[in-house]
């Protein structure tokens, strides 16, 4: 007789997961891939990729059951697509475990969290501490209570019928940006950016005006620009257990970030390295709110008075933690551990030397400053250190046509948003 719901005890071992075990994945962006790759090393297993269009660096795998799904992005429309498939996947005698790439969906996912259960394995925390932490004024002021650094912060509010903004009371340089960056994914208008760098009074008027004009409806945050380039960003990534007891961390320093409008601060070349004092002020974060399940944490090396200043938590793995593989813990292991095989995650500081890349060293050739970095980068690619998680060698020969244009394109965005511009070490060759 078929499955009527969800049945963990259908995998009594890991010998069963290859045949049990059916992740889904929904979005289809680096971080969609590199969970593909990551199930596929670990177990074997080929999850199913959801996306409301045809991303080719995923849909090209052979790794993957890529299905395009009309209406995804809708919240209606993603509830009753997913229920759909898990039930039918229930049905099947398979066990689905449900994974989100974007702060969208992890929210939509974790908000209807008890209706998803019945069909699948959900790792994520309950809603209310999600939607708590996520608002950036709440983390800093749990940032505040627990003693961790993070930057001088204003809030303004972004009503429609605002009064005009006296932006003389501000230092600069700032930067802006949103302060849910959920509801700012989910709209589009002239002139978004993911954050906005502020040097005069004028600038922050127009971005202001911008954002007021818009359908955001939440405060805009204005923040001391701390001094430094891409290279003074650290990334850290946990993972903890159902006490909120951090189980697995890794981390680097970024060496370069994406400069295109859209997705200006994601990195795309992280070089590992252990700073204690910052697994420490995360571990006493997570443990105070009680954290289970993966979390990232964006932060900066302050060179005015060497703290490292703390900017947000995401709720749900980066899109760059196929780090935390490089590292020597391949990222989908804890989460079956804990949430599938119910079994204790054993304590791992994935540290093994390496560099996470999405782009050619042509580009960490003329784009970063520091001399030592650079040098340090460039030689973990003649070392063999370097990765790009979308240039998996187990995958067929159509993904790694698409490899090879987005990495050409990842040459073209640098050139028109950094070089052509007068940016980092534009002479360099």
């Amino acid at each position: 007789m078929p499955a009527t719901a969800l049945d963990l005890d259908l995998i009594k071992s890991e010998a069963d997961l290859a045949e049990r075990l059916q992740p889904v994945v929904c979005g289809a962006d680096i971080l969609g891939y590199t969970y593909v790759r990551c199930y596929q090393d670990a177990y074997g297993i080929r999850p199913i990729v959801l996306s409301s269009i045809d991303v080719k660096i995923t849909s090209s795998s052979r790794l993957c059951d890529y299905r395009v799904v009309p209406g995804l992005n809708d919240e209606k429309g993603f509830l009753n697509a997913v229920m759909a498939l898990g039930e039918d996947l229930v049905r099947a005698g398979k066990v689905p475990i449900l994974h989100g790439s974007a702060d969208w969906n992890t929210r939509v996912i974790s908000s209807h969290k008890d209706e998803l259960a019945k069909w699948f394995v959900v790792p994520y925390i309950d809603f209310p501490l999600l939607d708590d932490i996520t608002q950036k004024r709440r983390f800093y002021e749990i940032c505040e209570e627990l003693g961790i650094p993070y930057p001088k912060t204003w809030y303004i509010p972004c009503p429609r019928d605002h009064e005009p903004l006296d932006v003389s009371q501000f230092p600069y340089p700032l930067i802006a940006k949103p302060s849910n960056s959920a509801a700012w994914d989910a709209i589009e208008f002239s002139g978004k950016k993911k954050i906005y760098e502020i040097e005069t009074p004028e600038e922050l008027t127009r971005a202001f005006e911008a954002v007021c004009a818009s359908p955001y409806e939440h405060d805009l945050i204005v923040q001391d620009f701390i001094p430094g380039g891409d290279d003074a960003i650290r990334s850290l990534t946990t993972f903890s257990d159902e006490h909120g007891e951090l189980r697995v961390v890794s981390g680097g320093r970024v060496a370069l970030q994406d400069h295109s409008p859209l997705a200006l601060g994601n990195p795309v070349c992280i070089l590992g390295e252990r700073v204690d004092e910052i697994i420490k002020s995360a571990e006493r974060f997570l443990a105070h709110v009680g954290y289970h399940g993966y979390a990232n944490f964006d932060i900066k090396y302050d060179e005015r008075d060497g703290s490292y200043r703390f900017f947000e938590v995401n709720t749900r793995p980066g899109k760059n933690t196929f780090y935390v593989t490089l590292g020597g813990m391949n990222y989908v292991k804890p989460i079956v551990e804990q949430y599938v095989l119910r079994r204790e995650v054993p304590k791992t500081y994935a540290y093994q030397p390496f560099l996470y890349t999405v782009v050619p060293p042509k580009v960490v050739r003329r784009s970063v400053d520091d001399e030592a970095l650079r040098a340090d980068v460039l030689a973990a690619y003649k070392d063999g250190r370097a990765t790009n998680p979308l240039a998996n060698p187990k995958d067929g020969l159509m993904h790694k046509l698409w490899v090879a244009l987005y990495t050409q394109n990842q040459v073209r965005k640098f050139k028109r948003y950094l070089w052509d511009t007068g940016g980092k070490q534009a002479d360099v060759e």
